[in-house]
Parts: structure tokens; C-alpha cells; sequence
């Protein structure tokens, strides 16, 4: 999935050996600050209430104000609005200048890439007709050895996504762990874990906590009313199914710049990024991507079974929060890590607690540590979160401003776009 060094192996028809290179290594370091325009598109690039529904439904979220198009005319937000972590399925493609050569990101090529964790600041929210760009870049870099795969290289990328008018609506730093795929192979560290099996008793123990479980909604949550300590409940996620997977892609999340395809698509699409597509059992050229829903494919480079992304459970964890604070409250931030693989078949259980309240000039703040826990007893995906809650002295919540710098570079870019998408014009007339 990305530019490395192509070792020739033997016999002639073995895979190829992809490794990491040091000019890739120190292009990486050298664009530390850099940012440049997201020119892909995403798989949806305007909010409408079918796409913040089907997105919501994608992690298994009714929550009114994300599904139903007329609930949220009735709330403080004035219609429907988009679950959070709707970036990774709404972009629009970003016109801008053609990145310098020294500029342009290493590419990685054949070397698999984890996301390992997540911190995510959001500004205001999505309404129904929305567009969303991106600009992005990479905020940090550091090689290490991985128990996993050996050399690893650890990138962590800043996504800055505005709307249409050029307003900060959330800032999103992604922990990503690139490694090589024949060690991550080699080392065989997880092939001692035993895929996951129910009992009818067992799926009705998960059922309990479904049925359980509880949306605040239109209920309003005070600050006042938050004790620390308190605990949020329980929520069920799992057991992890392909099927779950296909619900995930065909809610929004489409894997740009990847973006997987069929027919006239994929063989365009072969061409464009071949180095991304491993030859299944049958000889066929399918998507590294199938890691998620292919487990023969996840065992062949050490892993015992396909698992989840990374960005799927913070929807999940997301998810959690929503229901949690209730329609009036706002997610000011959350920050996450993947420390384990969640392997299909898996089931997750989410706890948390709070753990802290504050008066952060006119916002009133909670503070949130919870975990997703799987049923093997291990904590996969620990987090913390602070929740901004309506007070019974001075009312409403109040939005965080987004930061200067980016709101200065949003408005520069989205105003490049206009000039070129102006001069495209121009130029059919």
C-alpha cells in the first residue's frame, strides 16, 4: 500500500518483497508541518439525511438526530445533523496547484499500514447539505522496532476538514504503524489465538446488553447532575461479522485514496496503485485491503483471522458518547488507541466512567475515560473524551473556536479552489 525498496525473491513466481526505503524515511521526516489540499473525493461528498442515516446505521447508530431527517427541527441544532466521525466517508475533492516533487508524500509501496490510534477536535456540526474538503499533513514521524513486524515506522497525519464556507468543522490526527509485511509473517506473534466461538447462551448474554442499553436523546444531561465517578453504562459491539464490514463500507467509508472497485474499475484501478493488489488463491489480483473481511489472506501474513479498522471502532466509541450525553451536549474531543486486533467473531463491550469536572471559561466540561473490551477480558481500544454539557445557570452549550492557523490556511485553499475551478470554466467556454 505504499513506496519501498522491491527485494527479488526466488522462485520466480513467490510474491514480491516489499521494504522500507531511507529516502522514503526521510521524505516522510522532512514534511513534518507541511500541508496540502485532500484532491480525492470520498465516497459521499455532500451531506443529505440519506447519507448521515445509512453512515450512522454503518456502526449501528439510531440515534434520531443522526437518522431522522425532521427530529432534529425540534432541537437546539435546528435540523439533522452528521455523527461525528462522518469525515472518513464525506469529502469533496479539493482543486489546488500540483504539489512540488520534494513536496509529495512517500508512497510506501508495498508496506501495510495500521491505524493505532486517534485524537479528534470538533468545531460544529454537519447539516444537511454540507460539503466538506480536507487538507492534511504529517505532524510527526518516528521509526522503531515493532514486537510485531521489526522496523516500524510510526506517521502520525493531521486531517483538517472545513465546509463550504470555509469554517474548521473538526481536526483529526491519525496514529498510523507502517510495517513490512513479510516480518509482521516471519514473527507469527498472534497465531496462538483461538478464534472466537457461541454458545446460544453466549449470544443471549451479548442480547441482555443490547436490549439494555439506553439513548439520552432529548432528555438534557446537566453539568450539574454529572458526578465524578459515575459510570456510563453498558454497550454491546459484535460479534464482529464480514457482514458487519460490508455494512461499514456501504454506509460511507470508502478507503480513498485506495478506493477499492469492481470490473473496468479495479483493472484502472491496478494500473493506477498495482503494488496494492496481492493475488488471492485463485491467482485472482484482489484489494491488501481484504485483510478486513479475508482471513485465509490475514493468516498468510501472520495473523489468525481477518479484523476490524481502526476507524470503525471509534465510531463505535463515538457511538457510546452520543447516547450517553444526550441531544443538547457536544463532543469537544476524543482520543483513542487500537492496542489490540479485533478479529471477526469478536465481541467488544464498552464501559467508561467520569472522571473529572471543569469551567473552562463558558463552556462546562466533563471529562471521560473509557475502554472497548473484548471478550477474552483484553481492553483493545482504551480512550478518554471531553463532553461539553449544558448548564442549568447560563443554558446552552457553547461551541469551541477552532484554531487561528487553520481557519487562516482553510480560507486560503478554499479560495485557490474557486480561482481554479473558475479558470476550468474559462477554459471550456
Amino acid at each position: 500500500m505504499t513506496t519501498s525498496e522491491k527485494t527479488e525473491v526466488k522462485p520466480k513466481d513467490a510474491p514480491q518483497v516489499y521494504t522500507f526505503r531511507d529516502e522514503d524515511i526521510q521524505r516522510a521526516r522532512d514534511l513534518v508541518g507541511v500541508y496540502h489540499a485532500v484532491t480525492q473525493r470520498e465516497q459521499f461528498t455532500r451531506a443529505t439525511p440519506d447519507v448521515m442515516r445509512n453512515f450512522a446505521r454503518s456502526y449501528g447508530d439510531d440515534n434520531p438526530l443522526f437518522v431522522d431527517e425532521e427530529y432534529g427541527l425540534d432541537t437546539r441544532w435546528g435540523g439533522q445533523i452528521a455523527p461525528p466521525m462522518i469525515n472518513i466517508g464525506l469529502t469533496r475533492d479539493l482543486l489546488a496547484d500540483p504539489v512540488p516533487k520534494e513536496q509529495r508524500r512517500p508512497s510506501f509501496r508495498g508496506i501495510h499500514v495500521f491505524v493505532s490510534g486517534t485524537t479528534t477536535d470538533w468545531y460544529r456540526p454537519v447539516y444537511d447539505g454540507d460539503t466538506l474538503y480536507s487538507f492534511q499533513g504529517f505532524s510527526d514521524v518516528e521509526l522503531k522496532e515493532s514486537e510485531f513486524a521489526g522496523r516500524s515506522l510510526i506517521v502520525t497525519r493531521s486531517h483538517v476538514q472545513m465546509n463550504q464556507r470555509a469554517e474548521i468543522v473538526q481536526i483529526q490526527k491519525v496514529i498510523t504503524i507502517h510495517t513490512e509485511r513479510h516480518e509482521s509473517k516471519k514473527r507469527n506473534k498472534y497465531q496462538a489465538i483461538e478464534p472466537a466461538s457461541y454458545t446460544a447462551e453466549d449470544i443471549a448474554k451479548i442480547d441482555e446488553i443490547y436490549a439494555a442499553e439506553q439513548r439520552r436523546g432529548g432528555q438534557v444531561r446537566y453539568f450539574e447532575d454529572v458526578t465524578v465517578g459515575e459510570g456510563l453504562g453498558a454497550m454491546a459491539k459484535g460479534p464482529l461479522t464480514t457482514t458487519d464490514m460490508v455494512v461499514f463500507h456501504s454506509g460511507g467509508y470508502g478507503f480513498a485514496p485506495y478506493t477499492p472497485s469492481t470490473g473496468r474499475l479495479t483493472y484502472k484501478n491496478r494500473q493506477r496503485i498495482a503494488p496494492f493488489y496481492i493475488d488471492n488463491e485463485q491467482g485472482i489480483p484482489d484489494v491488501a485491503q481484504r485483510i478486513h473481511w479475508d482471513s485465509d489472506y490475514a493468516r498468510s501474513i501472520g495473523l489468525p483471522a481477518a479484523y476490524d479498522y481502526g476507524m470503525m471502532r471509534d465510531c463505535w466509541l463515538t457511538h457510546y458518547l452520543t447516547d450517553w450525553m444526550g441531544d443538547d451536549a457536544w463532543l469537544v474531543t476524543m482520543s483513542s488507541q487500537m492496542r489490540k486486533f479485533n478479529y471477526q467473531g469478536d465481541t467488544h463491550t464498552i464501559t467508561g466512567e467520569v472522571v473529572g469536572k471543569r469551567v473552562v471559561g463558558d463552556q462546562y466540561l466533563v471529562d471521560i475515560e473509557f475502554r472497548g473490551t473484548s471478550q477474552r477480558g483484553e481492553v483493545t481500544c482504551p480512550a478518554t473524551a471531553t463532553i461539553a454539557l449544558p448548564s442549568r445557570e447560563t443554558g446552552l452549550v457553547q461551541l469551541p473556536a477552532a484554531p487561528k492557523e487553520f481557519e487562516i490556511v482553510a480560507a486560503q485553499m478554499l479560495k485557490r479552489h474557486g480561482e481554479l475551478r473558475a479558470e476550468r470554466r474559462n477554459a471550456v467556454r
